[in-house]
């Protein structure tokens, strides 16, 4: 199983593959640290950018029991954009997976679509849809449950 620091060195096809084979797993709880992918810059740039997107925009999720997320934003960990959260088959493969929806709940973010699978103990791989098309990959992670 990859940790989510193997993953930044995976290309778009590796991370589609991952994704396809992986089960849904429990909707998270709480903080979830999140990690930006970027296939396609290699390793070393990966780490750049996801370190970047990390120390000034997106940090993660924060999940409550009610079927509804905020994400956390900035270096001070603003909560922001709410989205609903619940299971849901894939855009990607018709299979089950954890929904991401932020169509009813956002006018600004409303054309995004997130969908996360376990991939490992603690983490989470996450697809990034706009308007119907994949855009992006994203990794969630358990706090206290390191990288590596």
């Amino acid at each position: 199983m990859p940790t989510d620091t193997e993953l930044l060195s995976f290309d778009d096809e590796r991370l589609e593959e991952l994704f396809r084979k992986s089960p849904a797993g429990e909707i998270p709880r709480g903080p979830m640290e999140g990690t930006a992918i970027f296939p396609g810059v290699g390793p070393a740039g990966a780490r750049l950018l996801a370190g970047l997107v990390h120390s000034i925009g997106w940090r993660g999720k924060v999940f409550s029991p009610d079927g509804y997320l905020s994400n956390r934003l900035a270096p001070l960990d603003i909560l922001s954009i709410v989205a609903m959260v619940e299971p849901g088959p894939s855009r990607l493969d018709d299979q089950e997976c954890i929904v991401i929806d932020y169509s009813n709940t956002s006018k600004v973010f409303g054309g995004v679509r997130d969908e996360i699978r376990q991939v490992g103990p603690h983490l989470y791989l996450g697809l990034i849809w706009l308007s119907g098309r994949k855009i992006g990959w994203f990794t969630l992670r358990e706090p206290g449950n390191g990288s590596g």
